[in-house]
């Protein structure tokens, strides 16, 4: 079967031809395109057919947000996306929606060693149910259900569950977010954004300025967070640095939560572009603190691996995998 198969995200919106055959996805074609510099998914998919030459009868979008009854408004992005109407735009005789992360997490049993980077090598050889969580323009969560034989992905909007802090620093955070956004969730601390929230909220707790040289780098429109994240790479910032330190820890403890409450023994998957971009920082302790650090059940987070997704066409893959299975 040819499918279409694209990942719509808030910053991005990629786009790829499969082949599959059984379980067996082959791929290519694939072009990103800016999302927020179209005015919607119909003129980014025109551009692609027109630009490849590209033919196909069926269609699986993954989007970024909740899907339900084949329509989804996207969660960083004024689209709303239907799956009818799109059949008619693009004249497709099927188009199928689902959640981004659901598609990350049909991916995952197909991914090879060379796919992965393992943080925590858990215990050897434990099979169970499995999570996906993925800081980047958002905190996408999903599932995967072992059934005693093979994995069954489902989508979860679990990073939008309320942030809850663990310390007095993190209970100041919350305060401090609090009066700007009201209700604070955790995608409001572990995400792209988050980490500017994070760094902010430092700026605001320390009673300190950003260095001249990072706020021209923050004023001229650049990517904040990436600049925050260099800066601490590069030991240039102490400000910086405590950021995604504490950056870190949060999202060890989310994934963490997310781990429990899937008991995820058969591993937890860190996607989306901060832990790629990250991985050193990743490997030094915080995040693996904050995971571990669940009280009474610390030795069980310890059999769980945590591993980060290499392979930046998980997406489009999980997608092509979710059809040829249905």
């Amino acid at each position: 079967m040819r499918l279409l198969v694209g990942d719509i995200g808030g910053t991005k919106t990629a786009l790829g031809l499969a082949e599959t055959d059984g379980g067996s996805v082959r791929l290519g074609e694939t072009r990103r395109y800016p999302s927020a510099s179209f005015d919607s998914l119909d003129q980014i998919v025109q551009r692609y057919l027109l630009e490849t030459g590209a033919k196909c009868r069926f269609a699986v979008l993954a989007v970024a947000g909740p899907v339900h009854d084949r329509r989804c408004e996207t969660t960083n992005l004024p689209w709303v996306l239907d799956a009818e109407a799109l059949e008619q735009s693009l004249d497709l005789t099927c188009v199928e929606l689902l959640n981004d992360l659901e598609a990350v997490a049909w991916g995952v049993p197909i991914l090879g060693s060379d796919d992965l980077a393992e943080i925590h090598p858990g215990d050897p050889g434990s099979q169970g149910n499995a999570c996906v969580v993925a800081a980047g323009t958002g905190l996408g969560q999903a599932g995967l259900f072992w059934d005693g034989l093979r994995h069954h992905a489902f989508a979860t909007e679990g990073g939008h569950s309320d942030f809850a802090p663990a310390d007095d620093l993190e209970f100041a955070l919350l305060t401090y977010l609090k009066s700007r956004f009201g209700r604070v969730s955790w995608e409001r601390v572990v995400s792209g954004p988050g980490i500017v929230n994070l760094f902010d909220f430092l700026r605001f707790h320390h009673g300190v300025q950003a260095p001249d040289w990072l706020q021209l780098a923050i004023d001229t429109g650049g990517d904040t967070a990436a600049t925050i994240a260099q800066a601490a790479a590069d030991d240039r910032c102490p400000l910086c640095r405590e950021t995604l330190n504490l950056f870190m820890r949060l999202y060890g403890r989310e994934a963490g939560n997310a781990a429990l409450k899937h008991m995820a023994l058969g591993g937890v998957y860190l996607g989306g572009g901060i832990a790629l971009k990250n991985l050193a920082c990743l490997r030094r302790g915080g995040f693996l603190e904050g995971f571990f650090d669940k009280g009474r059940m610390g030795s069980l987070m310890r059999r769980m691996p945590v591993r980060v997704i290499l392979q930046p066409n998980t997406p489009l893959l999980g997608a092509a995998r979710f059809m040829a299975l249905q």
